[in-house]
C-alpha cells in the first residue's frame, strides 16, 4: 500500500513548517534574510527501467534556500550602526577560524579600539596612516585611534576682505606710522588665531592703514608684538597696491613671507617663533562699499583628543578630534559573491563561504555592484509577515491532506484483512 507517499508528505511539511516559523521568529532580526523550503518529487526505478506510468513515492527536501534580497532601511540614533544599501556583506573575523559574512551592522568600539558586533568578531577594513592616508591591501581587523591628534604649526595664511576705496588717508604726516592705541592712525583691523608648533595660540592682529590712493599698509602684532619694526616704531608686514578698478592687487606679487616672533600670549604662555608663514591676499579688493572680510583662515591647529568616529558612505572611518580636525582611521571592506545562496548560515547572524560560492569579491562600498554604506541606520530582516503567515495555513492544510491519505490507505488495508 501506498503508505509511503503520505508519510514523506508528512515529514516534508513539518519541515516547511519549521522553516516558515524560523522566518517568523527572525522578522525583527537585523540583516536576517528569510529561508524557502524547496522540494523534489522521488520516483523509484524498475527493474527494466522506468516506463511512462511510473507512479511517485512521495516527496524529498531538497534544500533550504535563503533569499537574499534588500531588507528596509532604518534609522537608529547610533553612528556606529552600520547599514549596506545593495550588495554585499561585512566581513568578520575572531581571530582564529575563517572570516565570517553578515548584513548585521550592528557594531561598537571595544576597549582596545577594534569594531566589534554583538559576537565579538571584529569589522574588517583597510587601516590608515598616521597622515589619515588609506592603505589598501589586505584586510585588517578595524582599530580606531586612542591617542589624540598632535598639533600642527602654520604654515599659510589666506586673507580675502573688501578695503573701502572711499576711506580718508590715516596715515600720519610725521611721528609714528601707526599707534595701534589710536583708531585715527588706521582705517580697519581684524584678528586671526594661529598655532605655534605646540599648539599654543597666538593672536594675530591686522591693522589696515590707506596710505595713499589705492595703496594701503598692512600691520600685523602677535600677542601685541609687531612682526615688522624699523627705528623702533612698527613697519608694514606687507603693503597692498590695488589697480584704478579696485580689483586683484598688482602687489604684493604671489605670498607674503611673515616671520611670527616668540611672544606671551594672553595666558601668560610664552609661545614659539613661528618662521615662513605664507600670507595670501590676492583676494583683497578695493571697492566703493564697506570694509568686510569674506575670509580668514589658516591651517594650523592645537592639539586634540578624540571624541568620536563616523563612517561614510563609501566606507571611509572618519575620526573626530576635540579640536575641530577630523581625518580618515580606515575604511570598511565588503565582499559579494557571484552565487551568495551558497553561503552556509552560521547562526549569530553570520555566514561562512562554501565552494558554492566561489570566491569573494571584494572591494569597498559604492565600487562596481557593492552596495553603499549607511551610517545610522540598520537593515531589517527581509522577511514578509503576511507571507508567511499565509504560507503557514497552506502548509497546514497539505498536513492534514497527508495525514488523510495515510488514513485513507489504513481504511482500504482494513477491508482487505476482513475479506473472506
Amino acid at each position: 500500500m501506498g503508505f509511503q507517499q503520505g508519510l514523506s508528505g508528512l515529514n516534508a511539511t513539518s519541515k516547511n513548517l519549521e522553516v516558515i516559523g524560523n522566518n517568523i521568529a527572525n522578522s525583527n532580526t537585523y540583516g536576517a534574510k528569510a529561508a524557502r523550503a524547496e522540494f523534489a518529487d522521488m520516483y523509484a526505478s524498475a527493474m527494466n527501467g522506468a516506463g511512462a506510468n511510473a507512479i511517485g513515492i512521495g516527496v524529498s527536501l531538497e534544500s533550504v534556500s535563503q533569499q537574499f534580497t534588500q531588507g528596509n532601511i532604518a534609522s537608529s540614533q547610533n553612528p556606529l550602526d552600520l547599514a549596506i544599501n545593495g550588495a554585499g556583506f561585512f566581513q568578520v573575523t575572531d581571530g582564529k577560524n575563517p572570516t565570517m559574512y553578515t548584513r548585521n551592522g550592528q557594531f561598537k568600539v571595544d576597549r582596545e579600539g577594534f569594531v566589534v558586533n554583538s559576537q565579538g568578531n571584529k569589522l574588517m577594513g583597510y587601516a590608515a596612516d598616521g597622515a589619515g592616508t588609506i592603505l589598501p591591501g589586505q584586510a585588517t581587523p578595524l582599530q580606531m585611534p586612542t591617542a589624540g591628534i598632535t598639533p600642527s604649526p602654520t604654515d599659510r595664511i589666506k586673507l580675502e576682505m573688501n578695503l573701502d576705496a572711499r576711506a580718508a588717508v590715516t596715515l600720519p604726516a610725521s611721528g609714528a606710522p601707526i599707534d595701534m592705541t589710536d583708531p585715527t592712525t588706521y582705517n580697519n583691523a581684524t584678528s586671526l588665531t594661529v598655532f605655534d608648533a605646540k599648539g599654543q595660540d597666538v593672536a594675530l592682529t591686522y591693522y589696515f592703514q590707506k596710505a595713499a590712493t589705492d595703496t594701503w599698509n598692512v600691520y600685523i602684532t602677535a600677542n601685541g608684538t609687531p612682526l615688522a619694526t624699523s627705528g623702533g616704531n612698527p613697519a608694514p608686514s606687507t603693503t597692498i597696491v590695488f589697480p584704478a578698478n579696485g580689483g586683484t592687487p598688482t602687489s604684493p606679487a604671489g605670498t607674503v613671507n611673515l616671520d611670527i616672533p616668540a611672544s606671551t600670549n594672553s595666558a601668560g604662555a610664552a609661545t614659539l617663533a613661528i618662521n615662513g608663514v605664507a600670507l595670501n591676499v590676492a583676494g583683497a579688493t578695493q571697492y566703493g562699499s564697506p570694509f568686510g572680510v569674506t575670509d580668514l583662515s589658516q591651517n594650523g591647529y592645537a592639539a586634540g583628543q578624540l571624541v568620536g568616529i563616523q563612517f561614510e558612505s563609501n566606507g571611509i572611518v572618519t575620526a573626530r578630534y576635540s579640536n575641530g580636525q577630523s581625518k580618515p582611521a580606515g575604511q570598511v571592506e565588503i565582499a559579494t559573491f557571484r552565487n551568495p545562496q551558497g553561503l552556509q548560515p552560521m547562526g549569530g547572524n553570520a555566514w561562512a563561504r562554501t565552494f558554492a560560492t566561489g570566491d569573494p569579491i571584494v572591494g569597498v562600498p559604492g565600487d562596481g555592484n557593492l552596495g553603499a554604506l549607511q551610517s545610522g541606520a540598520l537593515e531589517e530582516s527581509n522577511v514578509d509577515m503576511t507571507a508567511e503567515l499565509v504560507n503557514m495555513i497552506t502548509a497546514q492544510r497539505v498536513y492534514q491532506a497527508n495525514a488523510q491519505t495515510i488514513k485513507t490507505q489504513d481504511q482500504v488495508m482494513q477491508t482487505l484483512v476482513n475479506l473472506r
